[in-house]
């Protein structure tokens, strides 16, 4: 089980915060990107999903859904990637403001980005990706509704660099590693300049940690 911590800090004897997580799962890869982010240690526990580890007792009492990610701090213990970016950045983040804004309408921006990773995103790239790395053909519709997804995106990036704001926020996190990944639900990012440039943005920035790749889709 890896241990992570900011290359300028010593390593601590244990970790507080524990990742339980999937090294493929763009879901969990969101919230190691926004631990790197912040230069939290923490410590992975791989979940085994071929095996159906997500679906015993022990990672059900933790989330009844049978998902990755999972957080635990301390007595804490949260499940919902999205949900836990949020409780990282109120309880970690030097300011919070920066990656969820305060007032009304950056917040409200936010919250709509978020709610589409667990929508488009989802039932897009990511679920074309799913299918390719489960065996199974190409998902056409899947494929469809995420070409759908990067047009509105590449439209929006046009007219600011980030996707809720003129720096990097919880959005942006959250909708990275699927539309960094989506080549290899066969989505190909070539007609889309403007998000491919926002990818490389978001991998400029300090602490950035990429996702494994798989050779799947485009990438076979």
């Amino acid at each position: 089980m890896p241990e992570h911590t900011p290359a300028s800090e010593p390593a601590p004897a244990a970790p507080a915060l524990v990742l339980h997580d999937a090294p493929l799962s763009g879901h969990a890869h969101r919230v190691r990107l926004f631990l790197s982010l912040l230069g939290l240690p923490w410590r992975s526990q791989v979940v085994d999903l071929k095996a159906g580890e997500h679906k015993r007792p022990a990672f059900l009492a933790m989330n009844r859904f049978g998902q990755v990610p999972v957080l635990q701090d301390g007595d804490v213990v949260l499940a919902d990637s999205n949900a836990i970016l949020v409780y990282l950045n109120a309880r970690y983040a030097p300011d919070p403001t920066l990656w969820l804004p305060a007032d009304p309408v950056g917040a409200a921006r936010v919250q709509r980005w978020l709610s589409l990773a667990a929508g488009p995103l989802a039932f897009g790239p990511a679920a074309a990706r799913i299918a390719l790395l489960m065996g199974r053909p190409t998902d056409e519709a899947a494929v469809a509704r995420a070409h759908a997804l990067l047009q509105v995106m590449d439209a929006h990036l046009a007219t600011q660099n980030f996707l809720a704001a003129a720096r990097p926020t919880l959005a942006d996190i959250a909708h990275y590693a699927y539309v960094a990944h989506a080549p290899e639900g066969h989505v190909a990012l070539d007609a889309y300049p403007q998000v491919r440039a926002w990818l490389a943005r978001i991998e400029a920035l300090p602490g950035f940690l990429p996702m494994p790749r798989s050779r799947i889709g485009l990438l076979a």
